[in-house]
């Protein structure tokens, strides 16, 4: 996945570790990168989930690391996409997505029969998640 950047240049889509405070390790963050101007850009899609964890941690948080792709769903497929090697398949990456959105609606069917509130509060949010989507360009 590319976007142009505002050089001209292509950026390219890379999954990076984000540091915040000095401190706190956040891997596998989809990130936008130029090589020609170094500009970085967190992929919009993430971007509400990542300053919210970085909310949560606070100002003067403890050492600790945590895996992006765990607690949000595009950087989970994009991980997923990553190690089965379906960078320029967007056709396969396409397929991918819609077959976590019906494992997830799958998920949320049971949650609902088993009256398990938290559970299914966490799939409305990776359902919200998927749904953020100016993807693909």
């Amino acid at each position: 996945m590319h976007k142009r950047c505002h050089c001209g240049d292509i950026m390219k889509m890379k999954l990076r570790t984000v540091i915040y405070s000095g401190k706190v390790e956040i891997d596998n963050v989809p990130i936008f990168s130029c090589t020609s101007c170094n500009r970085s850009e967190v992929f919009p899609e993430v971007k509400p989930d990542l300053t919210g964890l970085i909310a949560q941690l606070g100002a003067k948080p403890d050492k600790q690391t945590f895996l992006f792709n765990e607690c949000n769903e595009w950087a989970n497929l994009l991980v997923e996409a990553k190690a089965e090697k379906l960078k320029t398949d967007q056709p396969a990456f396409e397929s991918m997505i819609e077959q976590r959105i019906n494992q997830l609606l799958d998920l949320y069917l049971l949650a609902q029969t088993l009256n398990d509130e938290a559970w299914i509060l966490d799939l409305q949010k990776r359902l919200e998640q998927i749904s953020r989507r100016t993807l693909l360009t």
